[in-house]
């Protein structure tokens, strides 16, 4: 009898062992350096090393500063998207678009996203004369560097998406203001039969929220319309 309480003892005592290891601080404190942190292994106590003279890092070359900034070499913003625009581009921009920009702005542009609806304060629409005149270089930075309460999205949006963002967005505002005389014949007829014209999506009413919305409800209003 005492040999099988020890034995049960013995294993109970194992397992318990096998437990605590699992349960290490290394766990949450690996072996690795933060950033800056300090180190005894080289001789300047530095963790972080410099790198070597006359050397670029991969893909860190861009010495396109047009492509990579939306400058120009004298510190202009640049008139227009330094790329041939595609729908297969338009397309990656519109998906870009939705998935980065639409939160806050729609998916059309007027600046009344699902935030917007719940409360953050309200950016400005494309359709507005100010932002359809601005140069492409401009749309550009503000996505690259943030603007106002828009954080950067330089981490989260490659360079290339980015000016597909910019060509995305300037179909938006075309889509909101183009003149019936620059439509196709065929387009025009269907338009003026159906009593449509473009759009008047310049002037946009701060939309109104409702601090405590119900759960049902999906739409803000603004002046009283859905």
């Amino acid at each position: 009898m005492s040999t099988k309480r020890t034995r049960a003892a013995v294993i109970v005592l194992a397992l318990a062992a096998l437990g605590l290891g699992a349960c290490r601080q290394d766990m949450h404190d690996q072996p690795k350096y933060e950033p800056l942190e300090r180190s005894t292994f080289f001789p300047n106590g530095s963790s972080a090393r410099v790198p070597p003279a006359n050397t670029v890092a991969r893909d860190q070359l861009r010495e396109d500063s047009v492509y990579y900034t939306g400058y120009t070499d004298d510190n202009k913003l640049i008139d227009k998207i330094p790329l041939k625009v595609t729908p297969k581009m338009l397309k990656r921009g519109q998906a870009t678009f939705n998935a980065f920009c639409s939160p806050c702005h729609d998916e059309v542009g007027t600046g009344r996203g699902m935030i917007v609806r719940r409360g953050f304060p309200q950016p400005p629409t494309y359709h507005q004369d100010r932002l359809r005149k601005v140069k492409d270089g401009y749309i550009f930075d503000v996505i690259t560097n943030g603007f106002a309460r828009m954080p950067s999205y330089a981490s989260q949006i490659p360079v290339a998406d980015r000016w597909a963002v910019v060509a995305y967005v300037r179909a938006l505002q075309l889509s909101q203001h183009m003149p019936l005389d620059e439509l196709p014949p065929e387009e025009q007829q269907k338009a003026e039969k159906a009593g449509l014209l473009p759009a008047d999506v310049t002037q946009v009413d701060e939309v109104r929220v409702d601090p405590n919305p119900p759960a049902s409800q999906t739409e803000a209003t603004t002046d009283g319309t859905h």
